[in-house]
Parts: C-alpha cells; sequence; structure tokens
C-alpha cells in the first residue's frame, strides 16, 4: 500500500493550544412566581427583617390611652403574641400604662415584669432595648411598691438581666441598661434594695460584680448614717472588702466610696472627729487584714484632700 504523504498529515496541535471542550448546559425554563414552593432551592431568599422597623421612644415622648381602660386587655394578649414586633410595641404600651394609668397596670404588673425579664435575653436586640426601657419606666413608676406587689423572684431575675446586660459589650444595650439600675436605685428604697442587691457582689462574672458593686455605692451614698447603721456598717465594710482586691477598677472605687459613706456615717453618729476611734471600729469588728484596708482607704482620702488643699493656696 502506497503511504500517504507527509505533506497531508494532519498538523500536530500543542497540548495547550487545544480548544477546550464546553460543558453542555440544561437551560431550565423560568417559573412563575405562583410556581415556585416556599422549599424551592431556586427562589430568590426573602430579605430579613431588620430591627429598624421598631422605633425607640423616649419616655417624655409616650403619650396617655383615650381609653386606657379598653386597652388593658389588648396589652396582655400582645404580651403574649409570638410576634417579636407585636412584643415590642405592647411593651411600649406597659410603659404608657406605667407612666399615666398605673392603677389600671398594677394586678398585670409581675406579668409584665417576667415579660420584660424574657426579653431582655431575647437576642434582638430591638426588643432588648425596648424591655430595657420598659424597665426603668416601671422602677420610675412603681417603686419600692414593686417588691410589695410582685413575687420577689420576678424582681430577682430581672434584676439579674439588667446586671448581665449592664456587663455586655453592645454599647448601646449596655448604656440603657446602666440607665435602668441607675433609675432603680433612685426610685427604690436604700435598704431594701441592699438585700437584693448584696447578693450579686459575689457573683461568678467579674462584670455583673462591678456593675451592682456601683448600685451598691450609690444606694449607701444616698442612705442617712442611721440607715447604714439599721443595715449594719460592718456588713456594708466586710462587702466592701472583698471588692477593693476586685480585677475591674470600676469595682474597686465603688468599694472605695461604700468606705467612704461607712466613715462619714460612723463620725457623725458617734460625733467623733479622730482617726484613732475610726481605726479602733474597725479593728474591733473586722479581720486585721480587713481592718488595715479600710483605714487605708480613709487615711488615702484625707492625703488626698490635703494635697488639693494645698494646690489651692499656691
Amino acid at each position: 500500500m502506497a503511504l500517504r504523504p507527509i505533506d497531508n498529515a494532519l498538523p500536530i496541535i500543542p497540548d495547550g493550544l487545544r480548544p477546550k471542550k464546553q460543558a453542555k448546559v440544561s437551560i431550565q425554563p423560568q417559573k412563575k412566581a405562583s410556581e415556585i414552593s416556599v422549599n424551592d432551592e431556586n427562589k430568590a431568599p426573602l430579605p430579613q427583617p431588620i430591627d429598624a422597623s421598631v422605633d425607640y421612644v423616649a419616655s417624655e415622648d409616650l403619650k396617655p390611652f383615650q381609653d386606657p381602660e379598653s386597652n388593658i386587655q389588648s396589652l396582655v394578649e400582645g404580651l403574649d403574641s409570638k410576634d417579636w414586633v407585636k412584643v415590642c410595641q405592647s411593651l411600649n404600651d406597659a410603659r404608657r400604662f406605667s407612666l399615666y394609668h398605673p392603677g389600671l397596670l398594677l394586678p398585670v404588673l409581675e406579668k409584665v415584669m417576667l415579660v420584660v425579664e424574657k426579653s431582655m435575653k431575647n437576642p434582638r436586640s430591638a426588643l432588648c432595648k425596648t424591655s430595657i426601657m420598659a424597665a426603668s419606666d416601671i422602677f420610675n413608676a412603681y417603686g419600692e411598691k414593686l417588691l410589695d406587689s410582685t413575687d420577689s423572684s420576678a424582681f430577682d431575675q430581672l434584676l439579674l438581666q439588667l446586671l448581665l446586660k449592664a456587663s455586655q459589650d453592645k454599647k448601646f444595650v449596655c448604656e440603657e441598661a446602666d440607665k435602668s439600675l441607675t433609675a432603680m436605685v433612685n426610685s427604690i428604697a436604700a435598704l431594701p434594695l441592699l438585700q437584693k442587691l448584696r447578693g450579686f457582689v459575689n457573683h461568678g462574672n467579674l462584670r455583673v460584680r462591678a456593675k451592682a458593686a456601683v448600685s451598691i455605692s450609690n444606694s449607701v451614698y444616698k442612705m442617712g448614717s442611721e440607715e447604714i447603721k439599721e443595715f449594719g456598717s460592718v456588713t456594708l465594710l466586710q462587702m466592701a472588702s472583698d471588692l477593693l482586691n476586685d480585677r475591674l477598677p470600676e469595682a474597686r472605687e465603688a468599694a472605695r466610696s461604700i468606705v467612704l459613706s461607712v466613715h462619714e456615717a460612723f463620725t457623725e453618729n458617734e460625733k467623733l472627729d479622730t482617726e484613732e476611734d475610726w481605726q479602733s471600729f474597725c479593728q474591733s469588728n473586722l479581720s486585721t487584714i480587713q481592718a488595715q484596708l479600710m483605714i487605708k482607704v480613709v487615711s488615702s482620702l484625707s492625703e488626698f484632700k490635703v494635697e488639693a488643699l494645698e494646690k489651692q493656696h499656691i
């Protein structure tokens, strides 16, 4: 057989220049919107609801109800809703009741507090912040009546959540919780509130300890000497001695403030003005280490005052 001339041979193409085979693409006809099922993988994801749909209404901008008696039942139903936006609206309504119609809210106040506490634990920031704002208005409206008209555990759980929210990293939630704790201190008598707060200075979360210490310090600061004596000067000093060694500066500063308030009340009660009497009091009621801490805090303040006076005369 005659051989094919070399000139007629197919040209040899290098591998890098060979055209690549194109993958076959099957084009599906586009479905109508009515034909797409809920679980259809080709369906575009629906936009997620955003927290911006909830307005944060300041207390002074809330208005009274025109017909509060007819709205109280819808309030209870709204608080039980599974729709978080509806719960936010109901919490704002509860704020309106507490500010303008507190007598009507009182019979369901415990339920409201339970919803407030539950909403604080919700991961949605809008619902969380709205519940904290509701707690502030409830504190301002009812004060220490909260301790009489509601179950003790309901208030304790609410207080714990406030301390936790004031301790977290979300700044706008943390700041709102701080405001609520301040409203609580300003509206509830110091003696019963201290009984609630004292257990939190031993909390495992160091930030919770610090926030509790600040609230205790603010409560003690507004107490008179007789109230401090009634609660127990030694009890407050023992509480402060633990906080003086805390890891957070916020807790240590609050502890120093507590010691100074007790020292001022002591000298006023006993009509004493010598530091020897204060030292004797600390040494006879506290351990050696605790007494030394109390004496050091007060003496440091005295030195600071002297330095400040000297600077004023320079």
